[in-house]
């Protein structure tokens, strides 16, 4: 069915955005913490991959691929454990009152709310139904058995991935694509120059060392959601 008349989507980004911090790169610090990944091994490899993501120099696939395979080996069960302590306590206490207030501000207006995230699902979905965003793209992973493989299924949902995971959506709904024509899309990174491109409404929040000087440029909205600055 066709989307209802007055549909607008507000799209939200999830790492530097909503959240003060990034996911992916937390969860590693977390597995370290708990002594499930080596600190030599990991610490020095994560703190180059987020490095390497802000200055949008990391592929896609090398990207998803390393912290997707953080998951390998891990039942859905010990999954769960963990990923509920990673959420309250690394997760939540990184989600400013100012994000929940802009979320809760798109919800009173009757938008469709989406998280649209490079993350993958299974360490994003705890996040977005804290924040009440009842559809979540992300990036989807493989399991077998119910232990993660530490592969990815489909396409990226990263840089021009986005914008074809959220075709994708939009058309499994028989929604039409011109819904982008009065969208919003909220996001911190250059890495999501294409969906911010396509969106009717893009608005930088705390922008990057490239989306910053680019946001200017192009007249786009420049919000702060960020805790503590």
């Amino acid at each position: 069915m066709s989307a209802p008349a007055g549909t607008r989507l507000a799209l939200f980004d999830l790492d530097n955005t909503l959240l003060t911090g990034d996911t992916d790169v937390l969860w590693c610090g977390f597995l370290i913490a708990c002594g499930r990944l080596d600190r030599e091994t990991f610490a020095a490899a994560n703190a180059d991959m987020e490095k390497r993501y802000q200055a949008g120099n990391a592929t896609a696939a090398e990207f998803c691929a390393f912290y997707v395979s953080l998951l390998k080996g891990i039942t859905r069960a010990d999954g769960e454990v963990l990923r509920q302590q990673f959420f309250e306590e690394w997760i939540r206490p990184r989600i400013s009152d100012d994000a929940r207030a802009l979320v809760e501000k798109h919800r009173a207006c009757g938008d469709v709310l989406i998280l649209t995230t490079a993350t993958n699902r299974f360490t994003t979905e705890l996040t977005a139904c804290d924040l009440g965003i009842e559809h979540l793209i992300a990036i989807e992973i493989e399991e077998v058995d119910e232990v993660f493989t530490g592969n990815t299924l489909g396409v990226l949902n990263m840089r021009e991935g986005k914008v074809v995971r959220l075709m994708e959506w939009l058309n499994g709904r028989d929604w039409d694509v011109s819904l982008l024509k009065d969208a919003t899309f909220y996001s911190d990174s250059i890495n999501d120059l294409p969906l911010l491109s396509a969106a009717a409404h893009p608005i930088a929040v705390d922008p990057d060392a490239k989306l910053a000087p680019l946001a200017v440029e192009l007249g786009w909205t420049t919000i702060k959601l960020r805790r503590n600055g």
